[in-house]
C-alpha cells in the first residue's frame, strides 16, 4: 500500500522500529568504487546472468531468475502488483501483500489467487522461522525495515548467508534502516512517479522479463500524459490526500495527511495543486488541527488500505469536521486507493482524481 508510501508502511503499522546497524556477516555493503547498477534502469533485451545489483547498499547477485519469491507486508501492495503485472505470479511463493481493494480493480483477484503459504504474522509481517522454512530464492520488501530482527524479520545477512537473495524497493532504502545514506534519504523524500517505473524496471532486470517491464512503463507513461494533456490550461483547484484509517499515525489523532513526494507529483499529473505542496515528510504525524481548519481544500482525495473502509462515510465525517473548506461546501471528493503511492498503479489514480477535478475535460 509512496508510504510506503512512500512512507506507507511507517504509517499503516504505527511502528518506529529502525534497523540495527547492517554489519558484517554474509551480506557484503557494496562498496562505492564497485559503482554497480542499482536496477533500476533496463540493461536492454534479455537480462545476462550472473546480474549483479547494488540495492540500498547491498551487493546482490542473481545467477538465474527467481523461481521462489516471498513478498512481505510492509503494509504494501505496490511489490506484488509489480510482480503481477509482469506475469510473474507463478514466480510467487508466498504473498504476504494484499489490500483487498486497488485503483485497478482488476487486480484485486488475482492478488487473492497468489499463494499465502498458510503464513501466521502475528507481528504484522512474517516471522524469521515462517521465512527460513519456506526456502524461498529471494525476498522482496518494500522497506528495510522488513529485515529487522529486532522485529523478528530475518536480516538480509542471514538470508544471504542461506544463499537467498532479497531486495527492498530502491525508493524505500531509507525507511527503517538507520545507516541510511543522504541519497537514500532524499530519493524517500523525493520519490516521484519515476520511482514506481524504477522498481519495474528493477524486477524486469532481475526476471528478465524487460520487454515486458518497458512495454507497462510505456502503457503508464502514455496513461498519465493524455490525462494532463487533457487537463492542461485548466485552472487548476487545490487538492488534499487524507487516508482515515492511517489516523494512528497522527500525533494529534487526525486523519493522516499525505503530501510532499509523489503524493505532490499524482495530483499535479492530474491538474491539481496540493495543498501542502513540498511538505515535509513530518506533516503526516505533526499536523495540526489548526493546519488543517486553515488548509484551502477545493478537491479532498479519500484514500483506502483495508476491505470494508467506508470511505463514503469519512468523507462526510471530515467534511463536517471543515465545514469552512470549499470542497465540503461543494461535497467535491473523490475516492483512491494505491495509486497514491510508489507502484504501478498511479495511472488509475491520477485519472481519477483528473476526472473530480476537471470532469469538463473528459
Amino acid at each position: 500500500m509512496n508510504s510506503p508510501r512512500q512512507r506507507r508502511t511507517a504509517l499503516a503499522v504505527g511502528s518506529a522500529f529502525l534497523l540495527a546497524a547492517l554489519a558484517g556477516c554474509s551480506a557484503q555493503a557494496a562498496a562505492p568504487e564497485a559503482a554497480l547498477t542499482d536496477g533500476t534502469k533496463l540493461t536492454g533485451g534479455a537480462t545476462s546472468y550472473p546480474f549483479t545489483i547494488d540495492n540500498c547498499g547491498y551487493e546482490q547477485t542473481f545467477e538465474k531468475a527467481p523461481e521462489r519469491v516471498v513478498l512481505l507486508n510492509g503494509a504494501s501492495v505496490s511489490e506484488v502488483e509489480s510482480m503481477v503485472m509482469l506475469g510473474l505470479s507463478d514466480a510467487v511463493l508466498a504473498n504476504a501483500q494484499n489490500y483487498g481493494m486497488s485503483d485497478s480493480p482488476e487486480l484485486v483477484e488475482q492478488i487473492d489467487a497468489l499463494p499465502t503459504a498458510n503464513l501466521d504474522m502475528g507481528s504484522f509481517d512474517i516471522p524469521s522461522e515462517q521465512l527460513l522454512a519456506l526456502k524461498p530464492d529471494l525476498v522482496i520488501s518494500t522497506w528495510s525495515g522488513g529485515f529487522d530482527a529486532d522485529a523478528g524479520q530475518a536480516t538480509r545477512e542471514e538470508l544471504a548467508g542461506l544463499g537467498i537473495e532479497s531486495i527492498v524497493n530502491p525508493a524505500n532504502c531509507a525507511m527503517g534502516k538507520d545507516d541510511a545514506t543522504d541519497a537514500e534519504r532524499e530519493t524517500f523524500a523525493s520519490a516521484t512517479i519515476e520511482s514506481s517505473f524504477d522498481f519495474l524496471n528493477l524486477v524486469g532486470n532481475v526476471f528478465d522479463v524487460q520487454a515486458a517491464a518497458q512495454a507497462l512503463v510505456d502503457e503508464q507513461r502514455q496513461q498519465i500524459e493524455a490525462v494532463s494533456l487533457a487537463v492542461d490550461g485548466a485552472d487548476r483547484p487545490t487538492g488534499l490526500i487524507v487516508f482515515p484509517g492511517m489516523s494512528m499515525m497522527s500525533a494529534n489523532g487526525l486523519p493522516a495527511v499525505m503530501a510532499g513526494g509523489i503524493f505532490d507529483d499524482v495530483l499535479e499529473r492530474a491538474g491539481v495543486t496540493s495543498t501542502f505542496a513540498n511538505a515535509g515528510t513530518d506533516l503526516t504525524e505533526n499536523i495540526t488541527e489548526e493546519q488543517l481548519a486553515a488548509a484551502d481544500v477545493q478537491l479532498l482525495v479519500v484514500g483506502g488500505f483495508m476491505p470494508g473502509e467506508d470511505l463514503d462515510a469519512a468523507a462526510a465525517k471530515i467534511f463536517s469536521a471543515y465545514p469552512q473548506w470549499e470542497a465540503s461546501r461543494t461535497n467535491n471528493y473523490v475516492k483512491v486507493s494505491d495509486g497514491v503511492y510508489v507502484g504501478p498503479t498511479n495511472a488509475a489514480a491520477i485519472d481519477k482524481i483528473a476526472r473530480a477535478a476537471h470532469p469538463d475535460a473528459f
